[in-house]
């Protein structure tokens, strides 16, 4: 009646993170299409891990995840606050709004 479940152990292995820094966009799109130097370089990597993992990589596929990113600026946003809202109370005017009130 009651079904056995079977446990199957699986070893977490660490991620290999690879920064390959700051890139032009062309490169990027060719990296997006499987080509060019990046894509070159993701591939040695994968093939440097299979060396590293010796037999435990035999007849198991790595499958290398890249992710891409854009830090945007956070101080090019307060600037354009400031000239979309100029009248937008700051945080010191609300303090200084608080004193006033208080030597009422």
């Amino acid at each position: 009646m009651a079904e056995e479940t079977i446990v199957a152990s699986a070893e977490m292995t660490q991620p290999v993170i690879i920064d390959l820094g700051k890139q032009k966009a062309r490169v990027l799109k060719e990296l997006k299409k499987g080509e060019g130097k990046l894509w070159a370089e993701v591939v040695d990597v994968v093939e440097e891990v299979k060396d590293m993992l010796g037999a435990e990589a035999d007849g198991k596929v790595l499958v290398p995840i890249v992710m891409l990113y854009q830090e945007k600026s956070t101080r090019r946003r307060l600037d354009l606050d400031k000239i979309l809202f100029p009248l937008l109370d700051d945080e010191e005017d609300d303090e200084e709004d608080d004193d006033d009130d208080e030597e009422v």
